[in-house]
């Protein structure tokens, strides 16, 4: 099992970025014999998406996200942690949905939103309005979302709150490892055709 956590946030040493360092640790504690993949878009941003990436030619954005792409095809699961700014997910992270194609097909999504003050809402709701239409990925019932993140996931969790958030945590993961089992075989079938029905309705 291989897992892929994506950092959504376009600030270096971002608070997503130490949620998704604490997932990355839950993870391997939860779930014995599990790789983990950590993409961190704040410290190497991808390039924007364009055109080059529907011809046959090299150019330099398949260049950057080649490696990417092998990384994630390998993942059996992924998370997404967006923070939410402005009631948006950011325009890396959509941006990284956009380079994603057969990548993430039939795998098992996490959103975790996290927030500086109570909101958190807005950026699970838009990523399960769009953001799977292209790249077919399936989000699961579940999400997190973490709210004053600041004060959240610094250590070892004290107050009643931050035990609720790691205990919410723990109980998506575990589910979202269960989803990764189940969809293999969704992918194993051979039922999908993406040649020829590369895109969502």
């Amino acid at each position: 099992m291989k897992i892929a956590i994506v950092s959504g946030s376009q600030r270096p040493e971002s608070q997503s970025l130490k949620v998704a360092r604490y997932l990355e640790k839950r993870v391997a504690k939860l779930c014995e014999g599990t790789s983990v993949y950590l993409l961190e878009l704040g410290s190497g941003p991808l390039p924007l998406w364009d055109q080059s990436m529907f011809t046959g030619d090299p150019s330099p954005l398949k260049e950057a996200w080649a490696p990417v792409s092998a990384e994630l095809t390998e993942a059996d699961a992924i998370i997404v942690v967006t923070p939410e700014w402005h009631g948006m997910v950011p325009p890396a992270l959509k941006n990284f949905l956009l380079l994603c194609s057969k990548e993430l097909a039939n795998k098992p999504g996490l959103i975790v939103s996290v927030s500086a003050s109570l909101g958190g809402s807005y950026p699970v709701a838009e990523l399960r309005t769009s953001g799977y239409k292209n790249n077919h990925i399936c989000w699961i019932p579940d999400h997190v979302i973490i709210r004053h993140v600041s004060k959240m996931l610094n250590g070892e969790p004290s107050s009643d709150e931050e035990k609720m958030v790691a205990g919410r945590c723990d109980h998506a993961l575990r589910i979202l490892v269960e989803y990764g089992k189940a969809l293999r075989a969704v992918r194993e079938s051979g039922v999908t055709d993406y040649e020829t029905y590369a895109f969502g309705m």
